[in-house]
């Protein structure tokens, strides 16, 4: 009767698990690359009506054989952004367009009659395999959204033109070409903190007084204590 090798099973078990682990680590790599070749913004959401923050543009090249030349991003026209400082990148020059605006923004300081349209990078390169950030500083979001849509252009070597335009809609797949989009969320109330603050300090303020009236009447029921015994040891030696 010839031996059974008891080794075979818990081999073939490993040989499974690695495979199963392999294909998994594959999957997850492939749907991260398909997310990563999109051209994105970061951070992806802002307060509605946010102040004094940055915006960064990832562009990726995702060609194996064309650096990408020029980067166009284009700014929502239904919900402009007034103002824009542009950070410097090494090798490129960016160009800030502004548009007239039929109906100007009103603020403390007077009113907005123009906005940032679009900004566009040149002169420099992204090689296959590689990303570049493009970062802007605005001065305030606009609030009345829930979310800002930039159109992006990528422009290859080779002319190619990768036009990052389709919003996402709700309830539907991601587009092939999606653009990238920030979430604004409702900006706090601002008297909610406040109010939150003034109670707990009006209840910090009341503990510390019944502590403090606490303390005193031990206190003086240890002062009353300690009298009384004093007066008993005198009265004892007598």
């Amino acid at each position: 009767m010839s031996a059974t090798p008891l080794a075979s099973t818990p081999l073939r078990g490993l040989r499974r698990l690695a495979v199963v682990g392999a294909l998994a680590t594959a999957g997850v790599l492939a749907g991260a690359g398909a997310a990563f070749a999109h051209v994105t913004v970061h951070p992806d959401s802002y307060p509605q009506g946010a102040s004094d923050g940055t915006l960064t543009f990832r562009v990726p090249n995702e060609e194996d054989n064309a650096r990408t030349t020029k980067v166009d991003i284009v700014f929502p026209a239904d919900h402009p952004i007034p103002s824009v400082l542009v950070s410097p990148v090494a090798g490129w020059t960016a160009q800030v367009k502004n548009t007239h605006l039929k109906t100007p923004i009103k603020t403390d300081d007077g009113d907005i009659t123009s906005a940032v349209s679009e900004i566009v990078w040149t002169g420099g390169g992204i090689a296959p395999g590689n990303y570049q950030d493009f970062t802007v500083a605005f001065g305030q979001l606009p609030s009345g959204t829930d979310q800002l849509a930039f159109k992006a252009l990528q422009t290859y070597s080779d002319g190619k033109i990768v036009r990052w335009i389709e919003q996402q809609q709700s309830g539907q797949p991601e587009p092939d070409n999606p653009a990238p989009t920030l979430k604004l969320t409702p900006a706090a109330a601002s008297g909610v903190s406040d109010g939150a603050s003034t109670t707990t300090a009006k209840a910090s303020d009341s503990t510390a007084r019944t502590l403090g009236i606490a303390g005193l009447a031990v206190g003086v029921l240890s002062l009353i204590t300690g009298g009384l015994g004093l007066a008993r040891a005198r009265a004892a030696r007598r």
